[in-house]
């Protein structure tokens, strides 16, 4: 029999962990590739703000960066703190607001791979939040941020689904948008996860709300905060030697974002 469930999955950590934790290797090596290319430092001290489940923050743990980050979700903050614990890490992720906190040490480079940034969803917000990023950011460091533009011509990606693996633990995820308020700037999606052990199978149905950029949008934004200068953009392939020009039908995107 299914257990039917209508919850945030963030409050399921270990199942968003598996979901988005399991194809780890090309963001993460994405990640320490900009870190050695596009930063004017020396990265040591990285930073994740809504980190979630810390999936990719005990990775570069684990080859010797210092590593913090914060997140609304308290589970997914005990989650995290709980696996650096288990691996001798300090316990470095605290809840907090991504567009509202400082840290006491500023960082070397910071991340925000998948969409995580348009569910702040007012143009205030997101401004307040590159602030903090900028000033928790040292000169010459990086932030490297990735979202999902709206395409202003061509065909957008309304669905996609992906399934994982570990141990006896599987999950299947769907994830579809259920339409666009282009004068609110708002995308409304509809996530349906499967998680099957040997003894159960759950269905969680979630709704998230995500702000909507264009091109044209997003380098608005970014003009708004002159501490960021672009130095490349990428999209979801992760090809280090494949640099993107965002035009008006560019969908995915990982800006790079460097402190001058």
């Amino acid at each position: 029999m299914t257990e039917k469930i209508k919850g945030d999955l963030y409050d399921y950590p270990a199942y968003y962990d598996l979901i988005f934790g399991s194809d780890w290797r090309a963001e993460y090596d994405f990640i320490v590739g900009c870190f050695e290319r596009y930063a004017k430092r020396t990265v040591q001290r990285v930073f994740e703000p809504a980190c979630g489940t810390g999936r990719l923050l005990i990775k570069l743990a684990e080859v010797g960066y210092d590593v913090s980050g914060n997140d609304l979700n308290a589970n997914a903050v005990k989650f995290c703190n709980d696996r650096l614990r288990r691996k001798k890490f300090p316990e470095s992720v605290v809840v907090g607001n991504m567009a509202d906190f400082k840290l006491k040490k500023k960082v070397d480079a910071s991340f925000n791979m998948i969409n995580t940034f348009r569910h702040l969803n007012s143009e205030a917000d997101a401004v307040a939040h590159l602030k903090c990023m900028a000033e928790a950011t040292n000169k010459g460091g990086l932030y490297l941020l990735g979202l999902h533009l709206i395409p202003t011509q061509g065909e957008r990606l309304e669905e996609e689904s992906w399934s994982a693996r570990r141990g006896n633990l599987a999950v299947n995820t769907f994830m579809w948008s259920k339409g666009i308020d282009t004068k609110k700037r708002a995308e409304f999606l509809g996530l349906t996860i499967n998680v099957y052990t040997p003894t159960k199978h759950i269905e969680i149905e979630d709704e998230m709300v995500y702000r909507t950029y264009s091109a044209k949008q997003m380098a608005a934004l970014l003009a708004k905060v002159p501490e960021f200068e672009i130095a490349a953009t990428h999209d979801f392939a992760y090809d280090l030697d494949e640099p993107i020009e965002i035009t008006s039908d560019t969908e995915d995107v990982v800006f790079v974002l460097r402190k001058k």
